[in-house]
């Protein structure tokens, strides 16, 4: 499992550490994975329209083909809507 965020990575560490997170973060700081996924989206607030990272997850099997998408993630509730994916 990894995480992968265009945040550097010593700010990654900090919030794997903070919140113990069992699995890799990797930094995609110029954003091609994210563009590679086409998770940068359009996004409002407070009235400005920005570009963004939408919050996804992609479970990819071990031949690399992925088995399904998890747009707009909620991260209260996205852990069960993952696991019962994997059952």
């Amino acid at each position: 499992m990894l995480g992968i965020s265009a945040d550097p990575p010593e700010r990654q560490k900090k919030f794997k550490q903070k919140y113990d997170l069992p699995f890799t973060l990797l930094a995609d700081t110029d954003k091609k994975v994210a563009q590679a996924f086409d998770v940068i989206k359009e996004k409002s607030l407070y009235g400005r329209k920005t570009l963004g990272i939408e919050r996804t997850t992609f479970l990819i099997d071990e031949k690399g083909h992925i088995q399904k998408i998890f747009p707009k993630v909620d991260v209260n509730l996205h852990y069960e809507e993952v696991l019962n994916a994997l059952l």
